[in-house]
């Protein structure tokens, strides 16, 4: 038996992702500045300054508010740039366009393209002793370039994290989208929304339309982001509850249909296909962004708005990826992300059973979330993803979701595989008619738990996840 060479644009994708992902974090505190960003934008001879660009934070929602506007603006016939973060299993996954993921040979392009320029900026910020560019700054230094490079003609960012301080903030956006503020990283942005919304509002920028989205603490949120908007010179600002609304909703199959009004008119029974009143608010933001960016006047063309919201596919939140039994990830770690997760599966599911296997970080509000989600869960299996040196042993989170579930209604298993394994031979144990009706499997926590979780349930034969001989017929 003879064995075929690796492919070496597999090798190299693989020696870039290592060099990319081993720099610092982003959220360093020594890292708190945007002047590596500025210094590189300079050495290239600012890209940025070549297309438009739609900029989105808040809590949650981020990454699906930017793919339904990339969608639109590319189904209006506009080149596009995407960049999301963060990637379940592809590092080429935060960095597209016209609606493509880089392949690998062209994000190793883009790298070496670029890498020559990352070094002048390590090497000047070593000699004044300070750190060098983190692995958020050069994918966003790469995002930055590749757009300039096809050129599109808008690009849709995605803060990292927080806003102000955050790699992305060196571009001067035409739309800044502000989503729910609520409480999540707080060891780095602060302990306050107050502190958290003041972070996110520093992606306003002088002449930019802001779009806000419903806030969970207007009163602490809203006059930090009004005041941001006058002391910065915006254009205008638009509130999802006014000038922005989402007139009605209903479940459909798949996902939803929302009746949706923005400044320039209503757009009736819009196809959505994501579950979850807080979807229906993002499409509203994503559309109200793309009417500016986009350039008709009035409404947009209300096919082509359907064409490209009933399309938009968000890897990772409330994701049905199995049938029989429905096995449902989600990638939302804090609490107003388990209170939408909770919302959507009781307005869209009616099961009989539904076993939870969740891995969390060690850093999140592990407590309060397995919380919203007890009431929906019959059972919880908790286990451990693959990112060792931040994920919550499954000992502590046992003890942690005993005390939310009770004894009996927790089980642990140290390895994923083995978690979701377990789930599934739970509810395949109850189900008389062999059918999976009423029963599913939901596999939450975190991001990293979610894109593990994808991994192991691609449609090909994995061993890990094959029942036991005695169960197959």
């Amino acid at each position: 038996m003879s064995f075929e060479e690796p492919n070496s644009d597999g090798q190299d994708i693989r020696e870039v992702e290592r060099a990319i992902m081993s720099r610092p974090a982003e959220h360093n505190t020594t890292n708190l500045d945007l002047d590596r960003m500025s210094l590189i934008l300079d050495l290239l001879g600012h890209p940025e300054q070549s297309f438009r660009v739609i900029h989105i934070t808040g809590t949650n929602g981020k990454g699906s508010t930017a793919r339904m506007a990339e969608a639109i603006a590319r189904t209006y016939g506009m080149r596009t740039g995407l960049y999301t973060s963060p990637h379940l299993e592809r590092i080429n996954e935060r960095i597209a366009i016209d609606g493509q993921e880089l392949s690998d040979e062209r994000f190793v392009d883009v790298y070496r393209q670029i890498e020559d320029f990352i070094t002048m900026v390590d090497d000047r910020f070593a000699k004044e002793g300070r750190p060098p560019m983190s692995f958020f700054e050069v994918l966003t230094a790469m995002a930055i370039w590749a757009f300039a490079d096809a050129p599109v003609d808008v690009a849709v960012v995605e803060v990292g994290m927080g806003g102000l301080w955050d790699a992305t903030n060196v571009l001067s956006a035409d739309v800044a989208v502000i989503g729910p503020v609520d409480l999540d990283h707080m060891q780095w942005l602060g302990d306050t929304v107050e502190q958290i919304a003041t972070e996110k509002a520093g992606i306003i920028k002088e002449g930019s339309t802001v779009i806000v989205g419903p806030q969970p603490h207007e009163e602490a949120v809203m006059p930090i982001i009004e005041a941001a908007a006058r002391e910065r010179g915006a254009a205008r600002v638009l509130h999802d509850g006014q000038e922005l609304e989402v007139v009605s909703r209903m479940p459909a199959v798949g996902g939803q249909v929302a009746t949706l009004r923005t400044p320039n008119g209503e757009y009736t029974e819009v196809p959505i296909d994501k579950f979850g009143a807080h979807q229906a608010h993002n499409a509203l933001a994503a559309l109200a962004a793309a009417e500016i960016v986009i350039p008709v006047s009035g409404t947009l063309n209300q096919d082509l708005v359907d064409e490209a919201l009933s399309e938009v596919r968000v890897p990772g939140r409330i994701e049905q990826i199995r049938n029989s039994p429905t096995i449902i990830i989600d990638g939302g770690h804090n609490l107003n992300a388990a209170q939408s997760l909770r919302e959507a599966i009781e307005e869209n599911y009616h099961f009989e059973q539904l076993v939870g296997v969740v891995a969390m970080m060690a850093d999140k509000q592990v407590e309060d979330y397995l919380g919203v989600l007890e009431p929906i869960m019959d059972q919880i299996i908790v286990t451990e993803n693959s990112w060792r040196d931040r994920v919550m042993p499954a000992e502590d989170l046992e003890k942690i979701a005993k005390q939310v579930f009770g004894p009996d209604r927790v089980i642990r298993r140290d390895s994923l595989p083995d978690a979701i394994q377990e789930a599934v031979n739970m509810v395949d144990a109850e189900d008389e008619t062999g059918l999976g009706y009423g029963r599913g499997v939901l596999i939450c926590g975190s991001f990293v738990t979610a894109g593990d979780a994808r991994t192991l349930l691609k449609e090909h034969h994995n061993p890990d996840l094959d029942k036991p001989k005695s169960e197959r017929a």
